[in-house]
């Protein structure tokens, strides 16, 4: 028998699943962008994660399937990062629709691309990954320029990405760099 508790093991296996979500979504987003691009969206998934382990209305913003029970702690960053990725609305790649958009379930093993952001989503969950965008938890293509993003001063440009914090969100507590243990419009 081993000595790991049976809750590890279970954390283990989730905050897997929760990467591989990550990978899926970084593919479908910006797996045909520079590396770069892609750090950036991982950063900023990372932190609406974070937001949404530390604030309840911002779990429902970013993490609505994960309840939000009063007196309960919610639960670490790691395990939000697959509800942050498939929120209704904040990613297009979870939705049936626009057609002609990459679908995560599109991923083929051996695509180099999906190998890229395997590595970078492992990068995030571990808490290793810096954070490029300055805290950001908005972005859209630097080609288009939504209605919400009218007014706003973008925190980065990366790779064709643009990225924003919205003013009523405060920066993760490291914005340098976003670590394991600390408590996310598109």
């Amino acid at each position: 028998m081993s000595g790991t508790a049976p809750c590890a093991v279970g954390t283990v296996a989730a905050t897997r699943r929760a990467e591989e979500i990550l990978a899926l979504t970084l593919w479908a987003e910006a797996g045909i962008r520079p590396v770069r691009a892609i750090e950036a969206l991982a950063a900023l998934v990372v932190n609406r994660a974070r937001l949404a382990a530390t604030e309840a209305a911002a779990r429902l913003r970013y993490a609505p399937e994960v309840p939000v029970r009063p007196g309960s702690p919610a639960p670490p960053w790691p395990l939000l990062l697959g509800p942050v990725c498939r929120a209704p609305f904040l990613f297009a790649c979870w939705k049936p629709w626009p057609p002609g958009h990459a679908l995560p379930g599109e991923a083929k093993e051996g695509d180099p691309a999906l190998a890229i952001c395997r590595r970078i989503a492992a990068r995030a969950a571990a808490g290793v990954l810096p954070d490029p965008t300055g805290g950001a938890t908005h972005w859209h293509d630097a080609g288009t320029l939504p209605g919400w993003a009218i007014g706003l001063v973008p925190t980065a440009e990366i790779g064709g990405l643009m990225f924003y914090r919205a003013e009523a969100e405060a920066p993760p507590s490291d914005a340098r760099g976003i670590r394991c243990g600390a408590g996310a419009a598109r």
